[in-house]
């Protein structure tokens, strides 16, 4: 089974705001700066905007903007320790799950 088409423009996009240093949510937060010095903050926020995420039966995304704002809600606190995240993270959502094995098994 492959991911949807929906999901994949969802995970595209997200990831091209994070990158381009324009994500709206993150608006007058320095977090370009993290990506290659401080590696683990910017994979904690890809593990949760992929827990997060929920699709329906056909595979179209449901709530990308509340993932997105889930995620992004971690790297401003982690930038700025005075944001607090509301509400608080439940361990779902922040959990980092076992990577792939290092070679396909196809």
């Amino acid at each position: 089974m492959k991911l949807s088409n929906s999901f994949s423009g969802a995970l595209r996009t997200f990831a091209y705001f994070m990158a381009s240093g324009s994500q709206y949510t993150l608006k007058g937060i320095d977090y370009i700066s993290l990506y290659g010095n401080e590696p683990s903050a910017i994979e904690q926020v890809y593990a949760i905007f992929a827990n997060v995420i929920e699709l329906d039966n056909n595979g179209k995304v449901l709530n990308a903007k509340y993932a997105e704002k889930r995620a992004t809600d971690y790297l401003r606190a982690y930038c700025d320790p005075s944001f607090k995240v509301d509400p608080p993270y439940e361990d779902w959502e922040i959990a980092l799950h076992e990577p792939p094995p290092l070679k396909d098994q196809v």
